[in-house]
């Protein structure tokens, strides 16, 4: 079927973000707004000096993590030129004016990332959120909050009905649509997340999904059209009024469709996150090199020849950059000259570069010449597959005998029968055959085929005959064939035991004279008794040789909480850094207990007072050490279980700061709740933990052990907990991939942890 249509060329490109572009909104005709992984909205205006540009006009800074959804606000008495809508991985939407280029509204609620944002007829504001709720918003206040879907929604859009209704998409892999708080329908088809929504003028609603397909939905629920062409999850849709349809790809395409068919795919240097439509038909492109492309079939705004020649480089470059040829990278291999060194023997087999391929020659020695074999095939081009024994594997499994021997290499290809792999491993080993279903479901559990029927009658590989295994018992051996992990899960319990109690006394002190000097505080100063009795609980946390038997009095922990309450928010410090000491001391630790269930909880009181800005460091520096000092007791679960999320909300600015000793102790506090979460079981207080891991990894100042034990806590919450799916829509390979590449071993390390759970069903 012949299909009119003009094939989209490059016509800018717009740079500026220092990390990955995540969306794009398009501000009607003046102008395009882009959000990134680098925190910012950026706003992009025609250049007046050349029609077929854009250029930066506003920067937009307020997020603390990185930005996603983007919503236009047109011009109105409020906004005279306009605004913007955002919302980020900090759990924030932020409305922003275009003129003054200023916050006007932050909006706080979500307890997890914002992944959508849509405008209601009235002007009201709806967020989605990874917490599974969605907001409506009014005048910078939440106005309703429901529970649109049991697993997070990834995307909302408002249906031009006028009716108020709305569609949202989820990784429950389903679509509901809504009037008000009511649940119209649900649309069932997709086969994993719906990730990006948009409307089809005139037809319905489409859909993008992480099972790489794209589905057209009659608001009836019927489906329409499924486009299928893309190779791994598609993030982004969108349509025009011409009929075409735009989708992005973590296969780094941007597809255009019509009447259901692709019918261009345009190519891009990294993952396309979002895609859009100009009014005029152009399509803006949002890639995770940094870089907004703009792509027009208009002739006279096509970018010139040098521009077009440039970008084809990129990406022929990018391409290289990431071939593999024989295991090694493209860019790696020696070039022709190194044909001109003689072989040291006959037969000697050498890869060199051609141009975007790796050519196989061999040394004749009886000629003294190279021959050429062929052209080296090394499958796909993005392919990060492991090697053993000089051969490339989808999987190379680790396998632990047990009983002190050494862990031996499982190599598995999808395309293999897992039965004959176990059968030819068992017999290398020389293991007993009667392990063989055991590691035939390792295979099947670590691959994802568990689906799949495979010929399992055994033929020995060496005399293709049948097995005879005698006196098979019934016991299933304690083999233990599973991927080991060098960090992760992590168990037990860290805590801050170290403290200069003398300098804690003397600070005391002094602060103690600063109120006896002020007539206005001299009632809020310790009495001589009140001095005696700090000292004597120094005295009693210091010798930590008799902490099985020595006691504190209730008014010894009364005294430490009356402080907290009456003395200035500015010398409460050393009285926090006592009670942290205090709480790992068994005594110390009950009798703190006991106080808080028969009183008004302090700590909670405590922990508002101090994290309200202008937050004091060494406020903040003392009571995260004393929260993360709870988990030796458990006690305290219960209590740290019910505050988790207002914990983790009241010092997330940890993660953002310059210091890297609140680094260290935020990240220990969400360690301590990763291992705690996943003996409880509580998947909602696990996705929190997860989302505020995620925010110190992705923060570029945070170094060393804090990055380290975030890592960790993200890998464990993987394998032991019940938020996988969450960590894999929260693209936590990305994450992953970039701790390989650090120069710390254990960061790497736990990256190789991480990724490998993420090619795990």
């Amino acid at each position: 079927m012949e299909i009119d249509f003009n094939e989209y060329q490059l016509r800018c490109e717009l740079h500026g973000h220092e990390d990955d572009v995540r969306g794009i909104c398009v501000c009607g005709n003046d102008g395009i707004a882009t959000s990134s992984r680098d925190r910012t909205v950026r706003f992009w205006s025609l250049d007046s000096s050349d029609k077929r540009k854009f250029a930066c006009s506003k920067i937009l800074l307020g997020h603390s993590s990185f930005v996603g959804p983007l919503v236009w606000i047109s011009p109105n008495q409020e906004f005279p030129q306009g605004g913007i809508v955002s919302g980020g991985m900090d759990t924030l939407v932020l409305v922003w004016d275009l003129k003054t280029v200023e916050k006007v509204h932050t909006l706080q609620g979500h307890k997890l990332q914002v992944t959508g944002i849509a405008l209601d007829d009235n002007g009201d504001i709806i967020s989605s959120s990874v917490d599974c709720t969605l907001r409506r918003w009014r005048n910078g206040q939440s106005l309703e909050t429901w529970e649109a879907h049991k697993a997070p929604i990834q995307a909302v859009i408002k249906l031009p009905s006028g009716d108020g209704e709305i569609v949202t998409g989820s990784s429950d892999s389903t679509l509901k649509l809504w009037k008000g708080k009511t649940c119209l329908h649900t649309f069932d088809g997709h086969a994993d997340t719906v990730r990006g929504l948009a409307v089809m003028p005139g037809l319905g609603i489409l859909s993008a999904s992480h099972d790489g397909s794209l589905r057209l939905w009659a608001v009836s629920g019927e489906v329409l059209m499924e486009m299928v062409g893309h190779t791994a999850i598609v993030y982004s849709v969108d349509s025009h009024s011409s009929g075409l349809i735009v989708s992005g790809s973590e296969d780094r395409f941007a597809k255009i469709w019509k009447d259901g068919v692709c019918v261009q795919s345009i190519e891009h240097p990294g993952c396309v996150w979002d895609a859009k439509f100009l009014e005029n038909g152009d399509i803006v492109t949002a890639c995770s090199d940094g870089t907004v492309r703009i792509w027009t079939t208009h002739q006279d705004t096509v970018a010139d020849q040098l521009e077009l020649d440039l970008y084809t480089s990129q990406l022929s470059q990018y391409k290289a950059s990431r071939k593999r040829v024989g295991g090694l990278k493209l860019e790696e291999l020696p070039g022709l000259d190194s044909l001109k060194i003689p072989g040291t023997s006959d037969g000697q087999t050498k890869i060199v570069r051609e141009g975007d391929n790796g050519v196989a020659y061999a040394w004749n020695m009886s000629e003294q010449k190279w021959d050429k074999i062929g052209e080296v095939v090394d499958g796909p081009e993005e392919s990060s597959r492991p090697f053993h024994d000089g051969a490339q594997y989808d999987y190379v499994f680790d396998v632990d005998i047990g009983d002190g021997m050494p862990i031996r290499k499982l190599p598995y290809n999808r395309s293999d029968n897992p039965y004959d792999v176990a059968d030819k491993w068992l017999l290398k080993e020389s293991l007993p055959l009667s392990f063989r279903e055991q590691i035939v479901q390792f295979i099947l559990q670590n691959t994802g085929q568990k689906d799949i029927t495979f010929d399992a009658s055994f033929r020995d590989p060496y005399t293709g005959s049948n097995a005879y295994v005698p006196g098979q018992s019934s016991h299933v051996s304690d083999i233990s064939a599973k991927p080991t992990f060098k960090h992760i899960p992590k168990k037990g319990m860290l805590v801050f035991e170290a403290a200069q109690f003398d300098g804690i006394l003397k600070k005391i002190n002094e602060f103690n004279n600063a109120l006896l000097s002020d007539q206005e505080t001299q009632n809020l100063s310790l009495t001589e008794p009140d001095v005696s009795r700090l000292g004597s609980i120094v005295k009693t946390l210091k010798d930590t040789s008799y902490y099985h038997s020595s006691k504190f009095a209730d008014s010894d922990i009364t005294l430490l909480l009356n402080l907290l309450q009456s003395w200035p928010i500015g010398m409460i410090f050393p009285v926090i850094d006592i009670l942290r000491m205090a709480v790992l001391h068994p005594d110390g630790a009950t009798k703190l207990h006991k106080q808080l269930e028969a009183k008004n909880d302090i700590l909670m009181e405590v922990i508002k007072k101090v994290t309200k800005n202008p937050a004091i460091p060494a406020n903040l520096l003392t009571s995260i050490r004393t929260i993360t000092n709870l988990f030796k007791n458990s006690c305290y679960y219960n209590w740290l279980q019910k505050h988790c999320s207002e914990i983790l909300d009241a010092f997330s600015s940890c993660s953002s700061s310059s210091n890297k000793n609140l680094h260290l102790s935020y990240s220990t506090l969400i360690l301590n709740y990763t291992v705690l979460l996943i003996e409880l079981k509580d998947q909602e207080g696990q996705s929190q933990v997860l989302s505020a891991a995620l925010e110190i990894v992705e923060n570029e100042n945070v170094e060393g052990d804090s990055k380290f034990r975030a890592l960790v806590g993200i890998g464990s919450l993987m394998l032991e907990g019940l938020v996988k799916k969450i960590a894999l829509d929260f693209d936590v390979l990305n994450f992953a991939k970039s701790a390989k590449g650090s120069k710390e071993a254990k960061i790497a390390e736990v990256g190789s942890d991480i990724e490998l759970l993420t090619k795990q069903s």
